[in-house]
């Protein structure tokens, strides 16, 4: 016998869902633990229906400013970025499984895992969930084709009832057979990253609360691990601290595994191991940590293990680091070019120059995001120009050590650029024992 529904089981699915949004992660909170922590200090809570609004606003500005009737959006944080609605982030990055049709005029649809229409009826902004067509290989292997022409079918209707005549659309992460299908169906297709990182760049006041408030959590978080730094502890274990710290207070993931520790330290990029850290070793780490609302808290920093004064060696390598920082830190202010920027910008002398970090400045907001800026030496001529705004958040690097030498130092800020300058929104203290006091 098929089944067949009843107005008994509509009820209860609307009981279901009901409950679910109210035990949503997101809308449970983070914890008394990182509440109390953001109160100490001082850091008030987001107005998320408005940052959500906000963010919304921005997607459709961008994707009028460009003539597309939507965005179809593959990248789970594009898809945080647009719906507050999270679901297995790191599986769904690899297992396209889950998008979003964001219209210009009309509604969010939201493609989720099946049975996972729950998942964003926290958020506010999702008009619709409809079960989500894979045709990753996954799930239709030598059927793929066939999957495709039923997605794509799909997308095409959207694009038809609410783009007003226009097909163009916006796709961020994609294979080329569902270009191929959505063209012979009449949608052409234009960068979906060029609109969501310009999205992306300028925070509203509740984003930088809340990005204040993953900060926090990280900062606390570094302050475990630098309690649990004894020689004899390992590089992994080490790290597992600030991964405990992050999720003990809501956070999400982390994005690498940047942390070596004494002759690993140099080069840079090593990602941690089972080495047993010494006492006198210089230990570097880069956290690349997704916290609490999803937002990045990106920072480095360099510590001496154990007791013993630092030598004149690592001192030296640490200071070249934090004056760099320094130097270019205050460079950053609105109305700067990126081009002038890096040309003013302070880099390693020139025995560490080989070994220099990628890019001196990036930007930050759910993960790393758009600009870029090279040293000035590895500008080239497709490197894109840009001018610093309000409203922007960017990392500011240093990582300064001799080529075939033993040792190296990374430092990392994460900076707001205000009306009138910038703001350093990072404050765990540097090493006082490196810096000389």
């Amino acid at each position: 016998m098929p089944f067949e529904p009843d107005g008994s089981n509509d009820v209860l699915r609307k009981k279901s869902r009901l409950k679910a949004a109210e035990l949503n992660q997101h809308a449970l909170g983070y914890g008394a633990l990182a509440e109390a922590e953001w109160q100490a200090a001082g850091i008030a809570a987001p107005d998320l229906p408005a940052m959500r609004r906000y963010r919304l606003e921005r997607i459709r500005a961008e994707l009028k400013r460009r003539d597309y009737a939507g965005a179809l959006l593959y990248d789970p944080v594009n898809i945080r970025y647009a719906t507050d609605a999270t679901n297995m982030q790191l599986w769904v990055a690899h297992n396209r499984t889950r998008h979003c049709f964001v219209a210009t005029d009309g509604p969010v649809v939201l493609f989720d895992y099946f049975s996972c229409e729950h998942l964003s009826d926290h958020s506010g902004v999702v008009d619709e969930v409809r079960p989500a067509v894979s045709w990753a290989y996954l799930y239709s292997g030598e059927l793929t084709g066939q999957k495709v022409r039923r997605w794509a079918a799909g997308i095409a209707e959207l694009v038809l009832e609410h783009g007003g005549g226009n097909r163009r659309i916006a796709v961020d992460h994609i294979n080329p057979e569902g270009i191929e299908e959505l063209a012979r169906l009449g949608i052409s297709t234009g960068n979906g990253e060029a609109v969501l990182e310009n999205a992306r760049l300028i925070k509203s006041p509740d984003e930088i609360l809340a990005m204040r408030r993953a900060i926090v959590a990280c900062e606390a978080a570094m302050g475990e691990m630098e309690q649990a730094l004894r020689p004899g502890i390992s590089e992994n274990e080490l790290w597992a601290e600030l991964h405990r710290g992050n999720i003990a207070r809501g956070g999400e993931w982390i994005e690498t595994r940047l942390l070596s520790s004494g002759p690993r330290t140099n080069p840079w990029f090593q990602e941690c191991s089972s080495r047993t850290i010494e006492a006198g070793d210089l230990v570097a780490f880069d956290t690349d940590l997704i916290g609490p609302y999803g937002f990045c808290a990106d920072l480095s920093r360099t510590w001496l293990c154990g007791d013993a004064p630092p030598s004149q060696e690592q001192r030296g390598l640490f200071r070249i680091a934090a004056d760099q920082i320094a130097h270019n830190t205050e460079l950053m202010r609105p109305g700067i070019s990126f081009r002038d920027l890096v040309e003013g910008s302070s880099v390693p002398p020139g025995d560490c120059f080989p070994a220099r970090y990628g890019v001196l400045y990036h930007g930050v907001g759910l993960a790393d995001e758009y600009p870029t800026l090279p040293h000035a030496s590895d500008w080239t001529d497709d490197t894109p120009d840009g001018v610093l705004e309000p409203g922007m958040v960017l990392c500011v690097e240093s990582y300064i050590g001799r080529l075939g030498g033993y040792e190296g130092v990374k430092i990392e800020e994460q900076i707001l650029i205000t009306e009138t300058g910038n703001e350093k929104l990072s404050t765990y203290p540097l090493d006082n024992r490196l810096l000389g006091g």
